[in-house]
């Protein structure tokens, strides 16, 4: 754990000061639910905050409460800058370096004068003034709620904080089944219970918000999906073809990895999704056990993330993503074979 200048900033915020909160482009459950979060939990001390995040997140987490106040800087770039100009620090939530946030974005950050302030559970993040960095975390939001906790106001997180944490929590720990949720994680989930959070109404905004075309989508990932036993490994393709067929919308992918990663005997798991805007393919990686997909994002394709979740990407076609890929795979066939998991 790294915990860079907490008391300083403790004697910072003593005093009201207008904060800027930001997320990673293309948010999901854990950035929304850490920023929203914080940002509720400012609020009741006296400071003024604005969220800002890269881009549109999915239409899944527009309930969150305070999601009607967030900027998105590609969208609102106006009173997005405005209120990075105005603001006396800046609080980077869920993503360990400027570049996670897009190109446009981290050039305007790059000319911030004032401080930054870091809460991320990812590795290898940048250095910051102020930073709380812990990779064991199964969540930012878990994060949130220790800082809050640091900073012994525990007390006044009401229904809205306990519902934004209690969803970031939940969606960063694949619904309290991945290994890095802990006996504290179930503690401080009860605890958010306990303040307000309604966790069956939650799981159903978030889970059971499907759309007829995203439930085609994942019918036709599923049909695309390969499995390579001599590796334990399974890969799911989209394209931007197959998308467009079912009327892709942001989100619609998300957890699709998670269904190769289900099947008996399989270790590592990959989805391969092809985005003709950005001229890239976008990979989901996820594995089991000791193999870590953080490092082989990290050597290979330009990503990282956690030992068993990470992302990255590729600027080669699908086609030859798919060959750089699986012809990497006889290279840790013993990692793989040797798993706890396996």
């Amino acid at each position: 754990m790294i915990l860079k200048g907490f008391k300083d900033l403790q004697d910072y915020l003593s005093a009201p000061k207008n904060i800027v909160i930001i997320g990673h482009r293309n948010p999901d459950g854990d950035a929304i639910g850490s920023t929203l979060g914080l940002k509720h939990y400012f609020d009741k001390k006296g400071h003024t905050t604005q969220v800002l995040m890269p881009n549109e997140y999915p239409d899944f987490l527009h309930w969150v409460p305070g999601s009607e106040t967030v900027y998105r800087f590609d969208r609102q770039n106006n009173q997005s800058v405005k209120a990075l100009a105005k603001s006396d620090i800046i609080f980077l939530l869920d993503f360990n370096a400027l570049h996670r946030v897009g190109d446009d974005m981290k050039k305007t950050l790059e000319r911030y004068e004032n401080d930054f302030a870091l809460i991320d559970h990812h590795q290898q993040p940048d250095d910051f003034k102020y930073m709380y960095s812990d990779t064991s975390m199964c969540s930012t939001c878990q994060m949130v709620y220790n800082f809050i906790e640091m900073l012994d106001d525990v007390a006044l997180i009401d229904k809205n904080i306990a519902t934004c944490l209690y969803t970031g929590i939940m969606t960063d720990t694949g619904s309290f089944r991945f290994r890095s949720t802990t006996s504290k994680t179930h503690r401080i989930i009860a605890d958010l219970i306990d303040r307000g959070a309604e966790n069956d109404r939650i799981h159903s905004n978030v889970h059971d918000a499907n759309s007829y075309d995203r439930l085609l989508l994942l019918g036709q990932a599923l049909s695309n999906l390969k499995i390579y036993p001599e590796y334990k490994t399974a890969l799911i393709t989209l394209s931007q073809e197959e998308k467009d067929n079912f009327n892709y919308q942001k989100g619609d992918t998300e957890g699709v990895v998670n269904y190769a990663l289900s099947l008996k005997n399989i270790i590592f798991a990959a989805i391969f999704i092809e985005d003709k805007e950005q001229g890239i393919v976008k990979i989901s990686l996820r594995s089991k056990g000791s193999f870590s997909v953080n490092q082989f994002a990290r050597k290979y394709f330009n990503g990282g993330g956690h030992d068993n979740a990470a992302g990255g990407k590729s600027n080669l076609s699908m086609e030859e993503t798919l060959t750089k890929f699986t012809s990497l795979l006889p290279n840790y066939k013993n990692e793989l074979n040797q798993s706890y998991e396996a």
